[in-house]
């Protein structure tokens, strides 16, 4: 019996490959439990379309991350924060200001989560931000921090 893999099955194979299967593990165990299809020629071209459209949603999403970094590494934001006596921040610059900061400025849109956790903005000047957006694509944000 031949089957296509759903999900990972550690002593078998890997989610979208077709194996060929004794028929009560096949029956009983794979497709029952929910790791498997019966491999018929609908199933299979059901599977291999699938692929297709995810290999072509993937190329659009990098596409769409590339022209992001493009921009995110032309603009520069402007941070205003309230300084002490000695000319230091109170507190410290925040993922959420950043973010906050460059859709205010830029129309930019990015998930907070997208700044590396190397964010350690304590004083007032200009820094460098990474972004990590996914499938190895990084862009650099420059920031000016300025005191009240």
């Amino acid at each position: 019996m031949k089957v296509l893999l759903i999900k990972d099955v550690k002593s078998l194979g890997k989610a979208g490959e077709v194996k060929e299967v004794k028929d009560g593990y096949g029956k009983n165990f794979l497709i029952g439990k929910g790791f498997a299809k019966h491999a018929t020629a609908e199933i299979l071209a059901q599977h291999k379309e699938e692929e297709i459209q995810n290999a072509k949603a993937l190329e659009e999403e990098i596409a769409l991350l590339k022209v992001l970094a493009s921009k995110l590494d032309k603009a520069e934001i402007i941070i205003t924060k309230k300084l002490g006596q000695n000319g230091h921040l109170f507190g410290s610059i925040t993922k959420e200001e950043v973010a906050h900061a460059l859709f205010e400025q830029h129309k930019i849109d990015i998930d907070k989560k997208h700044i590396t956790d190397k964010l350690t903005i304590k004083t007032v000047g200009e820094h460098d931000l990474d972004f990590k957006l996914g499938h190895g694509i990084h862009a650099t944000l420059h920031v000016d921090v300025q005191g009240e």
